[in-house]
């Protein structure tokens, strides 16, 4: 069976994912495209990225991701880093040849995904964006409904991305909380991936007007490498530094299709997880979906009989996307892990075929002036458009 030999750049909480997705892949999903080989794992220094090749089941690690891009056995590069390291690579690897999987956002603004959509544009290599959660058998579902035509034209799109980890004012200043390296906050971080679910359910987003809002100015600093997304004990004598991206927005959206939408992310709701979600009504039916109720989507159709009308639960099991490769019995359960085996199989698929797989650096970039719209608008006060992607 063919083999493709994976490099990756970064071992923090999402190189775990990916490595697991590439270890998995076999196992969910008979006969395999190919068999990823987890190569080689680049990191800070020689002594983490030694530990990370052991922990992740790498073969071989560094301390020079460029020697990891260059090197003629690495087939695929999968960007695992903050985002302000994520055009560098990305370039350098499209430039050298490779595939490239990069984690979202694309990068830290506008300019940074422009370069890198550029980047593939003018090369061969298969470019995704992991937007991981657009894979969750019951929100493909939800896109299967919409394009059979079994709500209608959609008319309304009302999207969540709520958590709590940030909710606490000593909740240790990592990266994401800094504009150098992030970009943006709560907006970059989380709600590009209502972003992701607007676009591949409803259509392009044509305008936004939005609002912004800090809560918290200040933030303990971190003691030690490695990022901490928040404290087990409340840092309140470390020194604190400034924090200076969104904690919250919200934004009214309008669709290129004529339909309008909501989107609201914020990592401050305290008593909310991963409260990923949407509501999407039509002319004749409505869609919900609720992230931490993953193995489900409620469905209404207007052409039930009047006494039987209300929502109903489908709980996804083999008879829906991904079905085949997943678990046999509806509703067993699924997670994070599962959505990540699946964007693993679906590149690892386009690179075997020499197809295009979604969602590629183009829709990244896409997100991104989207991003930056929002971001325009909440500084003015008004509606911002946004062009569409230039070939």
């Amino acid at each position: 069976m063919k083999t493709l030999n994976v490099g990756l750049i970064g071992a923090g909480f999402m190189g775990k994912a990916h490595s697991l997705a590439y270890a998995a892949l076999p196992m969910f999903f008979w006969p395999a495209p190919a068999l990823p080989v987890r190569k080689m794992v680049a990191e800070l220094n020689d002594e983490v990225a030694a530990e990370a090749a052991v922990r992740f089941g790498f073969e071989s690690s560094t301390s020079d991701w460029r020697s990891l891009v260059e090197s003629d056995e690495i087939d695929i590069v999968d960007i695992s880093t903050p985002n302000n390291t994520h055009r560098e690579i990305a370039v350098a690897a499209l430039d050298a040849g490779k595939h490239v999987i990069c984690e979202k956002p694309l990068a830290q603004n506008v300019e940074d995904a422009k370069a890198m959509y550029e980047a593939a544009q003018r090369n061969d290599g298969v470019h995704m964006v992991a937007f991981n959660y657009r894979r969750t058998p019951a929100v493909a579902m939800a896109r299967k409904l919409i394009e059979e035509g079994a709500i209608g034209a959609v008319r309304n799109f009302r999207g969540t991305y709520l958590q709590d980890w940030s909710a606490d004012p000593s909740s240790p200043l990592s990266w994401r909380f800094q504009a150098e390296v992030a970009g943006s906050g709560a907006l970059g971080d989380i709600g590009t991936h209502v972003l992701d679910m607007a676009r591949y359910l409803v259509g392009e987003v044509e305008g936004v007007s939005s609002v912004l809002k800090t809560y918290i100015g200040e933030r303990p600093v971190q003691s030690g490498a490695a990022d901490q997304l928040a404290a087990a004990e409340k840092l309140t004598d470390a020194p604190t530094a400034t924090v200076d991206v969104d904690d919250e927005v919200m934004t009214l959206m309008r669709f290129s299709d004529g339909a309008v939408g909501s989107l609201e992310a914020t990592r401050n709701a305290y008593g909310r997880n991963n409260f990923l979600t949407f509501e999407i009504h039509g002319e004749t039916g409505s869609l919900i979906f609720n992230y931490e109720r993953r193995d489900e989507l409620q469905v209404f159709f207007a052409s039930d009989p009047a006494d039987r009308r209300g929502f109903r639960t489908i709980y996804t099991g083999p008879a829906h996307p991904y079905g085949e490769g997943l678990w046999p019995i509806p509703g067993l359960g699924l997670g994070f892990g599962e959505t990540k085996i699946v964007e693993c199989n679906d590149l690892i698929t386009a690179i075997v075929e020499g197809s295009d797989v979604s969602p590629n650096f183009g829709d990244g970039y896409q997100i991104s002036k989207i991003a930056a719209a929002i971001q325009q608008s909440a500084q003015s006060g008004q509606w911002v458009e946004i062009s569409p992607l230039e070939a």
